[in-house]
């Protein structure tokens, strides 16, 4: 190992700065971009090199002291030494580079990113690993655990859950430990920030439309707020628990699938078949419907090959893509821009405190474009 001195050019995402030694890149984390540093290098490829930080020469106006006591250990948080706004603005970037790098995507209409109201406690739900009586996280790059008394950046009820999680004596194994006992189905971690989403995806959409169809729906979380909007609405889901929650106090307007999205999405838009009035909605020899909205919000692996296929051969009016994952997101809209039009691009940031980022992407079928 060696160590050297490198002033760090940008922050990647994932969290790891990253500076050039001899043209190399070279990926240090707990860095803001700006700083001079120096590093020891502890693997190195052809390509790039990994670092750990060892001093920070040059110091950054946006570097804070953390508020955890864990923060540099604990593999979960990668910006608790950044000032919030820069974390902003860091993802903000983050997100404008990858669909510039991995979609193509030239002259993004991006918007200002919607912050978390709380910065730290907003987590309402954690899972924590317990081994050999130690109850905690992963350590960052490592299946080694790090004891956990407190996490900041979730609930006072997640706190007080693990707290009495820890005067248990617990098998080993894997705890979900949650600020409610809501329904165990997927939720957003962050709550605020889940209802900005909502109300932004609710702007987006216009009223007075046939069909909307909610792949990846969930308990109903989108279409239950856009009721009013539609004639009719399908939700598709591969987790019935899910299905089931949506399906109670459904109106007559809703229709709930519990199956496999690619096959269920491309069965609804090709044959129309799936429910009655669907193919008054759905016209795919004429290229969709002004009527006719799909919303997609899949895991961090982006759309499948067919469901891309499904969407962009009935093009739909409007189209609105929320992603966790703006790599995969970019990979997709670099197909779907044959067919459609980016309106907007709204990063939220649902993880304050973490490197991870969220997209909403309001698309316009280029047919119906003005």
């Amino acid at each position: 190992m060696r160590t050297i001195d490198l002033k760090i050019q940008d922050i990647a995402f994932g969290g790891k700065g990253v500076g050039r030694e001899q043209g190399k890149a070279v990926f240090v984390p707990y860095t803001i971009e700006g700083e001079t540093v120096s590093v020891e290098i502890v693997r190195e490829k052809k390509q790039f090199a990994a670092a750990e930080l060892v001093d920070v020469k040059e110091s950054s106006p946006d570097r804070v002291s953390p508020d955890c006591p864990y923060f540099g250990r604990c593999g979960g948080c990668a910006y608790q030494h950044i000032n919030y706004e820069h974390q902003l603005a860091i993802k903000w970037r983050q997100v404008r580079d990858i669909l510039q790098r991995i979609g193509k995507l030239k002259d993004i209409p991006m918007r200002p990113i919607i912050p978390s109201q709380e910065q730290y406690g907003y987590r309402n739900r954690i899972t924590v690993h317990a081994l050999d009586g130690m109850i905690g996280f992963f350590r960052r790059d490592s299946h080694r655990l790090i004891d956990i008394e407190r996490c900041p950046i979730s609930r006072d009820e997640v706190n007080r859950a693990l707290a009495e999680l820890r005067t248990q004596r617990v098998r080993d194994g894997h705890y979900t430990l949650r600020a409610s006992s809501r329904s165990r189905v997927f939720s957003q971690t962050n709550d605020a920030v889940a209802i900005a989403l909502r109300d932004l995806v609710d702007n987006l959409v216009a009223p007075d439309q046939q069909l909307l169809i909610d792949a990846y729906c969930g308990a109903g979380f989108f279409t239950k707020a856009l009721l009013d909007k539609f004639e009719r609405v399908i939700g598709i889901d591969w987790d019935r628990f899910a299905i089931e929650a949506a399906r109670k106090n459904a109106t007559v307007k809703e229709t709930y699938i519990a199956g496999d999205v690619d096959i269920e999405l491309g069965r609804i838009l090709k044959e129309g078949a799936v429910v009655a009035g669907v193919s008054a909605a759905i016209s795919p020899s004429a290229g969709g419907t002004p009527a006719t909205t799909v919303i997609v919000d899949p895991s961090a692996t982006g759309l499948m090959p067919k469901t891309r296929e499904a969407i962009v051969d009935l093009a739909p009016a409007t189209l609105i893509y929320v992603s966790c994952n703006p790599a995969t997101l970019a990979r997709d809209l670099k197909e779907l821009q044959n067919k459609f039009t980016i309106n907007s691009v709204t990063p939220l940031d649902m993880f304050p405190q973490n490197a991870e980022i969220e997209v909403a992407v309001h698309l316009q079928a280029t047919s119906f474009a003005n």
